[in-house]
């Protein structure tokens, strides 16, 4: 073999293995972090390792980056979208599921219909009441917002409505957050905390604050209570519907019903309860039903996932059925993106 023949076949052999994979090792990093891009931008799965090195909110509002979030970090695969989940007859649903991670939607469904609260609402009332009140909770005031938070109780969230100005709760925490769905009650119905206007896409932004940018003392006590939350309420419905029958631990979970009478079908404590309804009010060419019953399951999944499933109710459904319903939708939802 000749010198020049010896000196081509050592070049050739020097740039097999870059001909091989296609590119450089500094090729490859670029194509890593492509796949993180990717990832972290699919519809429906993206995987909470899958960061992108800074977090957005589901409104597209960028975020600082998080502790323990780097650039370098391996990507994983990009998974297919998740396949459609099927909504039950007669059900209007409104659904958003968020990546903890980097703030990617990655499952919606009417993310922007706007539903009543029902009890969802009372998250807005804590976490306004620990903005505002600084330092240690005086136990008079921990003796409303622990049961309101674990049990759902009305009376306490009565309490506290009344004490922050009613509507003016959930106009400062939404110019705080961020939230352009959600509203105070009607006019005409100013102490009706459960008639607050919300979506789906809005409740996720907040459990994206409380997570990301609220104070450690907020977000600690809100979500260390709703880690807490209940089976049975102080009403004494069976709250553990949707997301706490749906998926695994661990979660922290607001529900939120109403339209289905002062007795529920088992009960788990003595309670009572005050059903009522006044009708669908058109709120700024966004309509707000108040009259069938809704049924909402809302919270954070382990440290992975937000999931939001609102629910308007068949009219004259029971409680039952629908917490069939909602549980069913939830664990399809779950199992689309998880």
């Amino acid at each position: 073999m000749t010198r020049s023949r010896t000196g081509a076949l050592l070049v050739v052999a020097s740039v097999l293995p870059a001909l091989l994979t296609g590119c450089s090792t500094d090729g490859a990093a670029r194509d890593g972090g492509a796949a993180r891009d990717g990832a972290a931008g699919a519809h429906g799965t993206a995987p909470a390792a899958a960061r992108t090195g800074s977090g957005t909110t589901a409104s597209g509002a960028a975020t600082p980056e998080s502790p323990g979030e780097t650039a370098g970090e391996a990507a994983r695969p990009v998974r297919s979208p998740a396949k459609p989940v099927r909504v039950p007859a007669g059900v209007t649903a409104g659904y958003a599921v968020v990546d903890v991670t980097t703030g990617k939607t990655v499952a919606q469904h009417l993310a922007h219909h706007r539903f009543r609260s029902a009890s969802v609402v009372k998250i807005l009332i804590a976490a306004d009441y620990l903005e505002r009140h600084k330092g240690t909770i005086p136990a008079g005031d921990l003796a409303l917002l622990t049961p309101m938070l674990r049990g759902s109780d009305d009376d306490a969230a009565t309490a506290l409505w009344r004490r922050g100005g009613q509507g003016e709760i959930v106009r400062r925490m939404a110019r705080r957050i961020g939230l352009t769905e959600t509203s105070p009650p009607p006019a005409a119905k100013p102490g009706f905390w459960g008639y607050t206007a919300i979506s789906a896409a809005d409740i996720a932004l907040v459990y994206r604050y409380l997570l990301r940018r609220a104070e450690p003392r907020v977000r600690d006590f809100v979500l260390g209570n709703l880690r807490k939350a209940s089976q049975c309420a102080r009403d004494g419905f069976d709250q553990f519907f949707g997301i706490p029958r749906a998926v695994p631990r661990p979660w922290a979970i607001k529900q939120g019903w109403s339209g289905y009478g002062a007795v529920p079908p088992v009960r788990c404590t003595r309670a009572s309860a005050t059903s009522y309804r006044i009708g669908a009010v058109t709120m700024g060419g966004n309509p707000v039903d108040f009259g069938r019953p809704v049924l909402h399951t809302t919270g954070v999944i382990g440290d992975r996932l937000i999931m939001v499933v609102l629910t308007l109710q068949p009219s004259g459904a029971s409680f039952t059925q629908s917490a069939e319903r909602v549980t069913k939708l939830a664990r399809d939802l779950y199992l689309s993106v998880a």
